[in-house]
């Protein structure tokens, strides 16, 4: 696929949220398909699409996204389109919760055929998801056995692991390869994120109001990143351009670079400048472009740039 099908892509509205998937879809191979003996699973925190995760032989877990009354399935049955849609106008803010013990009980026993089953998840720092999934597998009277791996990463970041271990298992890998794979996938990626606004991070109480406020009055946007599994704040910017140039400063100064993965809760429009941008510091196509759902959505809201990068 040429660079400028890939822009015409990106720079569709609503349909291309489909066409985006097929056009990850055909980069996938290089990830590996078909069955394996060894299982990968994950959350929907990733914000693999379902293709993507079918391609690459990846069970997902939705996070539970309660709203008002209401609970949905992150990518299940809360499509991102709809979620950004009435984040915009609703008075009630969303909140999300992982999936339960029983879940992935339930996730694991309809693998009782693998030779093992490995677990990926989104950091323990900022979620119980990873304490669920151990507690879930202790629930199993028998089956494979099942590791669970802390990715201290979360979206994009969580991607690029989750694909590179599900690689090794579609070759099939060993569990302790796959095991391995995930660990040191995990280790070498880096990851930065824009948001536009601290307002859904106040309203998910993972910041204060004040901050948020103070931020909106000096109209600083937020560059975070991860350290320890924490997200912490990588500096703040006063425009969006100074700040997709902050995510570029990133990518280029963590050298050579085997993978890039992307997520996104912006406009196609301003995902196609970016993406252009990025060719100066990573002249190859992203591995994969995502776009970001309800889980994360929740606490960046709209206009939302994550890149993660794996050191060569």
């Amino acid at each position: 696929m040429t660079s400028s099908r890939a822009i015409r892509t990106f720079a569709l509205a609503n349909a291309a949220w489909a066409d985006v998937r097929v056009v990850q879809l055909e980069r996938s191979a290089n990830w590996g398909r078909g069955m394996a003996r060894v299982r990968v699973v994950t959350d929907s925190t990733a914000d693999l699409d379902r293709l993507t995760a079918e391609a690459a032989g990846v069970d997902v877990l939705p996070i539970y996204v309660r709203w008002g009354n209401s609970s949905y399935k992150d990518g299940v049955d809360l499509a991102p389109s709809e979620f950004y849609r009435r984040l915009a106008v609703e008075s009630s803010h969303p909140t999300t919760s992982q999936p339960s013990p029983e879940d992935f009980a339930q996730a694991y026993t309809s693998m009782n055929d693998a030779d093992g089953i490995v677990s990926i998840h989104i950091s323990s720092e900022i979620s119980g998801t990873c304490n669920s999934a151990r507690l879930g597998a202790a629930m199993l009277p028998s089956g494979p056995p099942v590791e669970v791996v802390d990715s201290r990463l979360n979206s994009a970041g969580l991607a690029l692991a989750v694909l590179a271990s599900a690689g090794v298992a579609a070759q099939g890998g060993s569990m302790r390869d796959v095991v391995d794979e995930a660990r040191k996938a995990c280790n070498e990626t880096r990851m930065v994120a824009l948001f536009n606004t601290m307002k859904y991070l106040a309203r998910g109480g993972r910041i204060s109001p004040a901050i948020a406020a103070a931020a909106g009055f000096l109209r600083v946007k937020p560059v975070l990143t991860f350290r320890d599994g924490v997200i912490v704040r990588a500096g703040l910017v006063r425009s969006r351009d100074e700040g997709m140039a902050r995510l570029l400063d990133f990518v280029k100064g963590m050298g050579e670079l085997r993978n890039v993965v992307v997520s996104y809760s912006t406009s196609q429009e301003e995902l196609s400048g970016f993406m252009e941008r990025l060719k100066h510091v990573f002249p190859r196509e992203p591995d994969k472009v995502f776009e970001m759902g309800a889980a994360l959505g929740v606490h960046g809201g709209p206009g939302m740039i994550v890149v993660a990068g794996r050191r060569a």
